[in-house]
């Protein structure tokens, strides 16, 4: 068995999230390294503040720790927490090992949540600036598709039945709709975040009061510092020991939704390839894992909803392994259905022939209103048409349903003499596009009003490709 937990080796667990699915670009942004980096470099942000604002710490002991951000000693660190039993107090002491004149000073008048919380604050903002652009080019690569085939009937169906012609454009636009409204929501979760800050043991801040001699104004000017320092324009007045685990809720509702508009236009996607109308690129199999994945990211809200609603007055530890874990999977996965999609909306293939078909076979039965409303323009009874018209239909219906048959109806219009005064209007009055309305108009509205706005501050990686995972 390989002892500990042994990643690298073909004996332990390693997550497929990371092993084989995940951008390394986003698995880099939780891993150790840069876990344990950002909370030296927190370290010193702490230092460099409590230093500009009055205490005993010297340039000396602040230029050793800036370089030695990089110097991880891991297995020291490892053997650290064995000893300790305290991931955050191992790594104060590795940290120290390799910055003996500024040992004393690190972490001072901190807790674990000041490196903990304040880097998982980093992270998912990190995470949502790698989501962003991702997100922004699956919607261009899906805009370009929609404005292509902006005008090309097809059969529009609710509760998979036909219904009345819509095009492919514009179907393509109700995906996009809902993924535009997922770049907004990141947008918005992204800019809300704020920062834990300087804070102590349960958010008074009793410690830093203490080492600054009870002046208020230095422990307010610490905590803005800090927060500046790293990035935030704000940090939460209120917490307890930790963030309000309400964060993590609004962070991975976002994924979720999202989640949720990837696996409706795939399996959209998977019933047009039934019906041989659409297929995905050459690479298969990756509508079917977005589909797999996006049900996984689904499911991961309901782990900070319920750390959330058991956290215990100022906190409960309770939090910290589940959190561990849905954090970085729900990123993961979204990463990885992200960058799935992008290479699917850059190759999707469409049968404009195998469509066409499918909308003469139904076409009759819709235009039959237009044909009635031809008739009594020539002079004709509705009532008369009507009933004509009904019994046709019934005719033509029972020849598709019974006998297999390709659907007839036109044919037997042409043959009635009671339809002679329309015979020639028949073309004109089945072409598929007087059946599709405002389509077209409302894809190129739609386009240049709602979505090319929104990804205009993404334009400068619009043209990245995607990463193929395996």
């Amino acid at each position: 068995m390989a002892a500990g937990g042994d990643h690298g080796s073909p004996d332990s667990y390693r997550s497929p999230l990371a092993s084989r699915y995940a951008s390394p670009e986003m698995c880099f942004v939780f891993s150790d390294r840069y876990k344990f980096r950002t909370w030296r470099q927190l370290w010193l942000w702490l230092a460099e503040a409590e230093q500009t604002l009055g205490l005993p710490i010297t340039d000396e002991q602040i230029q050793e720790m800036k370089s030695n951000l990089e110097n991880i000693d891991f297995k020291m660190a490892a053997e650290e927490e064995k000893r300790l039993r305290h991931d955050v107090m191992a790594h104060v002491h590795t940290f120290g090992h390799c910055c003996p004149k500024a040992a004393g000073i690190i972490h001072l008048g901190a807790t674990s949540c000041y490196v903990g919380d304040n880097t998982d604050l980093i992270i998912l903002r990190n995470a949502l600036d790698l989501l962003l652009p991702k997100l922004a080019r699956v919607i261009s690569r899906l805009a370009d598709f929609a404005k292509e085939r902006a005008s090309l009937p097809t059969l529009g169906f609710t509760h998979f039945q036909p219904a009345q012609l819509t095009t492919v454009g514009k179907r393509c636009c109700l995906w996009i709709q809902d993924l535009c409204m997922d770049l907004q929501n990141l947008k918005r979760v992204r800019d809300d975040l704020r920062f834990r800050g300087v804070k102590g043991t349960t958010g008074t801040q009793a410690s830093f009061l203490q080492l600054f001699e009870g002046d208020d104004h230095k422990v307010e000017q610490l905590d803005k510092m800090v927060t500046e320092k790293a990035g935030f324009k704000r940090a939460f007045i209120i917490t307890g020991q930790t963030y309000t685990r309400k964060v993590d809720i609004e962070v991975l509702s976002v994924l979720a939704s999202l989640g949720a508009s990837v696996h409706k236009i795939c399996t959209d996607i998977r019933l047009l390839a039934n019906l041989k109308e659409m297929e995905e690129p050459f690479e298969k199999q990756q509508i079917e894992r977005c589909c797999s994945l996006a049900r996984h990211l689904m499911t991961l809200v309901m782990d900070p909803l319920q750390t959330a609603s058991v956290q215990w007055f100022e906190r409960t530890l309770d939090d910290s392994a589940n959190r561990r874990i849905c954090l970085a999977e729900a990123f993961l996965t979204a990463d990885t259905i992200l960058n799935t999609l992008q290479n699917i909306s850059e190759g999707l293939v469409v049968y404009p022939k195998v469509i066409e078909r499918r909308i003469r076979q139904e076409l009759p039965f819709m235009a039959t209103e237009n044909i009635i409303m031809a008739m009594v323009k020539a002079g004709g009874s509705r009532q008369d048409c009507h009933e004509k018209i009904r019994v046709l239909s019934q005719q033509a219906a029972s020849v598709v349903k019974q006998e297999g048959g390709d659907n007839d109806l036109i044919e037997r219009i042409q043959v009635d003499a009671y339809f002679s005064p329309i015979h020639s209007q028949l073309d004109h009055l089945l072409d598929p596009s007087s059946f599709t309305g405002r389509a077209s108009q409302q894809v190129q509205r739609f386009l240049e009003e709602e979505v090319y706005p929104l990804l205009k501050p993404y334009e400068s990686v619009m043209k990245v490709k995607a990463e193929l995972c395996l």
